[in-house]
């Protein structure tokens, strides 16, 4: 028999107000106690009572078993959990930057507190991806996670490829949609899908990187070229993040605009949804789709944690318990596109093999072989140039 849960819940925005609207129309062994929010004065649509500013009178209630963590302060929602976890309350959370950036700390301290912290919701939306990692492949060998993950970016690049919108224009309708935020850095730079990576490295490969040691390249400087480039070769671009095993050695974890085409399972993902797909040694390849952002699509992921923890279920972390060889690295030769400006920059990153190069007034671009330590070490000289990459399978 499940165990009644009683709910401190931090933030109550888009996924927050989400999951309560969810959890209005579900008869479930549990309840909302109260409500941490950041401002006061902003309206609601609930009784003022159920609301708090004071973090603690969710943390110390003796009555609240359990924690929600829906807030956007990456750092806040870390001192939010690890209180909690310490002080016996199992969490929930959907906040990728928080655990990407202190998976190991909060792995730890479930082991020394027997409490429990979940978060589905924090990678892929609706896509239950991390209990699969867990379950499904916890025998398994992949050779490679990879996918769309970031739901904002693939909104605006579907419109740019299928409407013909210029990227300014397709951020525009993002961001008042609520698919991005005024400040678009973490979605279109490519952030937020590393920060998901590396989550998914942990559950996939049981290793614990840190994001700043992971490559990412976003959308955030292509222009009208690069999208005239893709359509003459009949590609679309989409921001993929890499998770692959190379030789049961090593895995490399990098975030980079890709070329698709029509035989690609990802070409056909568009708008807000994410598509992720495992290859695996045994299960061959399977493929997970759906939203990737919003509300009630975050909300549900959000809620089937809620729902596990009344079984007492929590992450085994059995691929770091097994402890294998493998290891993170870097020393990985890619091909790319690379739009350029600067002739110098070229030469800095050292490309290994050139196939192709095409000269113009305005538009300069080369293809060739480079290897992802490259273009970490010039990723700023990149960004100044106002260069693009593009990776080519």
């Amino acid at each position: 028999m499940s165990k009644k849960l009683t709910l401190g819940l931090f933030g109550f925005g888009v996924v927050g107000q989400g999951l309560y609207d969810i959890i209005k129309t579900k008869k479930l062994n549990l309840e909302i106690k109260r409500f941490a929010i950041k401002n006061p004065d902003k309206k609601r649509t609930l009784p003022l009572d159920l609301f708090t500013t004071n973090a603690d009178d969710i943390l110390d209630d003796p009555e609240i078993n359990t924690i929600v963590e829906l807030i956007d302060d990456a750092e806040a929602a870390f001192n939010i959990v690890s209180k909690a976890l310490k002080t016996g309350k199992n969490v929930v959370s959907a906040n990728k930057k928080m655990i990407a950036n202190h998976l190991q700390e909060l792995v730890d301290l479930q082991h020394e507190y027997g409490t429990s912290l979940l978060y589905e919701g924090a990678v892929c939306g609706s896509i239950p991806i991390i209990r699969n990692l867990e379950e499904y492949y916890d025998n398994e060998l992949l050779h490679s996670v990879s996918g769309i993950f970031n739901g904002s970016s693939n909104y605006i690049l579907s419109k740019i490829f299928n409407e013909y919108i210029d990227y300014d224009t397709a951020l525009k309708q993002a961001q008042h949609l609520g698919f991005a935020e005024t400040d678009p850095t973490l979605d279109v730079g490519g952030f937020d899908a590393k920060f998901k990576l590396a989550i998914v490295a942990s559950h996939a490969y049981g290793l614990y990187v840190k994001p700043e040691e992971i490559l990412n390249i976003g959308i955030d400087k292509l222009n009208d070229y690069d999208v005239r480039f893709a359509r003459e070769k009949n590609y679309k671009i989409k921001l993929i993040p890499t998770a692959k095993e190379i030789g049961n050695e090593k895995v490399i974890l990098y975030v980079i605009p890709k070329f698709v085409t029509a035989k690609s399972i990802l070409y056909a993902v568009e708008n807000e949804y994410n598509g992720v797909v495992v290859q695996a040694a045994f299960a061959d390849q399977q493929f997970f789709y759906g939203k990737g952002a919003g509300g009630h699509p975050t909300g549900s992921a959000v809620l089937s944690d809620i729902a596990a923890l009344r079984y007492d279920y929590r992450y085994e972390y059995k691929k770091h318990i097994a402890a294998t060889q493998l290891i993170h690295s870097n020393d990985h030769n890619i091909t790319v596109y690379l739009r350029y400006n600067n002739e110098g920059l070229v030469e800095k990153l050292n490309f290994l093999k050139v196939s192709e190069r095409y000269y113009a007034r305005d538009f300069k671009y080369i293809i060739g072989d480079i290897n992802l330590e490259s273009l970490i070490e010039y990723k700023d000289i990149l960004n100044a140039d106002n260069s693009f990459v593009v990776e080519i399978a």
